[in-house]
């Protein structure tokens, strides 16, 4: 019974967290029921133009993690149904990225003893990342992205995209059997690699390359409307491949891909029943939580460009939480971790999709072409064994050129020094470290730059004028009490301001003719143990030099955190408060000033004098100005 009862609780706490953090588990039900035929043909004709896209793209991500194109395909059909299910937003379509895809490569190059088992371990691997995404999802991680510099993923993805167009140059010259690419653990031993090996260029996969890349840019040029990618795709495979296929001198040594079978698309299931599960969940964590990231981030950034467009509000943990779902059900399914993607999602709206259901429609239309191409070799005609390899290295290389945003980049360099240094620091840590590295080297730097920001409290001095108005006091003035001091705290006060704060204070009693510093804390904000802490040192050593300190403007959040931590016994010391002595004096509303004046007082109080002329100024109509 006992049992039963804590069983009931744990399930009502999860229910109120879920309630409580607005995720929720079916948002796609609202949506069905007010659906109708007119957006079903919407959405139907709009899936038809983000499919031209998303199963090209899926054989080209999957190349570009080194990993069997099914995988690609599988994880775009998957993503592509799944994750409008759960999804904020009506226009977002999760498959393969460049990005996630040259993550995994990154990975799995600087870990050759893993590298052979790759098939084997992606499926665990995008199971991790679901788990991972869901459980930040439900914590209302997604809301700290915002924190992330937008410097951070510019600089990253231009750096992938130098080395996805560095790896692709390999089968474009026709030169996979002599650079050992998944030996390449950075941009430098990529390129010396494909240096040493040019002397071995196969001059056909360059010229396929070659005149498929003109194509795509002929396309793209003059028929802006049209899938550029899939269209050149066809026309290469038709011609070239056909070349090869018949054995056509000089193309019958060019390299294709392989067809696969209906073997191939039946679900496959993560092995988690064996004896080195453990070993391999350490090994993939780190890799795990850098793809969960940065899908997220990818996801919540398309979503909120998406929101910006149509005039949705954009519910970034709930967009995470889709994330998460694809994920866990691409890793059941057979295919690789899945993350936003922008072309197809922009594709998708731009097309006239009416609602998130158009997704599930590219998901299934994407499963026909792969059920198709599964026939074809049934048929004797195996579709995918007429794909070049160099065409298709070509096309991710003109596609790569595209990740290069020349706006976003002049915006980076150009608005400050911090956004400048973020986005160079992140581009090098992606040539020199592994792309899960990478990413975070960029965050550690974009937080450390904020932080540095965010840790400098503003400090002045202020005094009351003629009038009775409180203003800050210039420097070559004199304090109209030189005893006392009136110190005004602008901006937060968490742990990494501490110490600056406890040194400027310092330096300000160094004035021998000082007794008494007056802290307003009036716009004071976010007061943390460390922080309270060097209040409390600060107290403690202006005590033991005879020195006295008061707290005016306090708000009630700054007086919770002074109370309840005990500091504020400290800082009331030698108060009588029978006789109604403070030392700590609680912001005014009606009248912001009148905390200073009484916490003046007090301090004229303290050193037994009444020297000054306390005079207050309250205009109501500019009250809200002086605070």
């Amino acid at each position: 019974m006992t049992l039963q009862r804590h069983l009931t609780k744990t399930l009502q706490h999860a229910r109120k967290l879920l309630a409580s953090e607005h995720v929720r588990l079916l948002p796609f039900v609202g949506s069905l029921q007010r659906y109708d035929l007119g957006k079903l043909l919407r959405d139907a004709r709009a899936a038809a133009n983000v499919t031209m896209l998303a199963l090209p793209q899926s054989i080209a991500h999957a190349t570009i993690a080194g990993l069997p194109i099914i995988y690609g395909i599988l994880c775009s059909v998957i993503a592509a149904i799944v994750a409008p299910l759960f999804a904020g937003s009506r226009y977002t379509i999760l498959g393969t990225t460049n990005a996630t895809a040259f993550m995994l490569f990154s990975f799995f190059s600087v870990n050759p003893a893993l590298a052979g088992r790759a098939s084997e371990l992606m499926l665990l691997l995008t199971l991790m990342v679901g788990l991972i995404a869901v459980g930040g999802a439900i914590l209302r991680v997604a809301d700290l992205l915002q924190y992330v510099s937008r410097s951070v993923l510019v600089g990253y993805i231009v750096g992938a995209a130098v080395l996805i167009m560095t790896n692709q140059l390999i089968p474009m010259l026709g030169l996979g059997q002599f650079v050992d690419n998944h030996a390449a653990a950075s941009f430098a031993t990529l390129l010396i690699g494909l240096v040493k090996a040019l002397p071995h260029a196969d001059w056909i996969a360059l010229a396929i390359g070659v005149a498929t890349l003109a194509v795509y840019a002929a396309v793209r040029k003059w028929q802006p409307g049209w899938p550029a990618f899939a269209l050149t795709l066809l026309l290469s495979s038709g011609v070239f491949g056909s070349l090869i296929r018949f054995g056509v001198a000089p193309f019958a040594h060019a390299e294709t891909f392989v067809t696969f079978g209906f073997g191939d698309l039946s679900p496959k299931l993560p092995r988690l029943l064996h004896e080195g599960i453990f070993n391999d969940i350490a090994a993939l964590l780190g890799v795990a939580l850098a793809i969960a990231f940065l899908a997220s981030l990818e996801n919540t950034l398309m979503a909120k460009t998406l929101a910006a467009r149509t005039d949705d509000r954009a519910d970034v943990n709930q967009d995470m939480f889709s994330v998460g779902m694809a994920n866990l059900a691409s890793a059941l399914g057979g295919g690789m971790p899945a993350s936003g993607s922008l072309n197809r999602s922009m594709l998708n709206h731009a097309s006239g999709a009416a609602t998130r259901f158009s997704s599930l429609f590219c998901g299934f239309y994407t499963l026909v072409f792969a059920v198709l191409i599964a026939a074809s070799v049934g048929w004797g005609v195996p579709l995918i064994d007429y794909l070049p390899r160099a065409a298709l290295a070509a096309l991710i290389i003109g596609q790569s050129c595209s990740l290069f945003n020349s706006r976003h980049l002049k915006i980076c360099l150009r608005s400050t020094s911090d956004d400048a240094s973020v986005l160079i620091l992140t581009f090098i840590a992606t040539l020199l470290a592994p792309l899960h590295v990478a990413i975070f080297v960029g965050v550690a730097i974009s937080i450390t730059l904020f932080l540095r920001k965010a840790s400098r409290p503003y400090l002045t001095e202020y005094e009351f004028n003629e009038v009775g108005e409180l203003r800050e006091m210039a420097e070559t003035r004199k304090r109209p009490i030189p005893a006392i001091s009136i110190v005004h705290v602008e901006g937060d006060l968490f742990f990494g301001a501490a110490e600056l704060f406890r040194t400027q204070i310092q330096r300000t009693i160094s004035d021998p003719l000082l007794k008494v510093i007056i802290l307003r804390l009036k716009n004071a904000r976010h007061l943390d143990a460390t922080s309270v802490m060097a209040l409390e040192d600060l107290i403690l050593f202006m005590r033991a030099k005879h020195l006295h300190l008061l707290v005016s403007g306090a708000t009630h959040e700054v007086y919770r955190v002074l109370k309840k931590s005990g500091i504020l016994d400290t800082l009331q010391a030698g108060c009588n408060r029978d006789a109604g002595e403070s030392n700590l004096f609680l912001n005014s509303p009606s009248n912001p000033n009148l905390s200073t004046r009484d916490a003046l007082k007090r301090a004229q109080q303290v050193l037994g004098t009444d020297k000054a002329d306390i005079r207050i100024f309250f205009d109501p109509h500019q009250h809200s100005s002086q605070q």
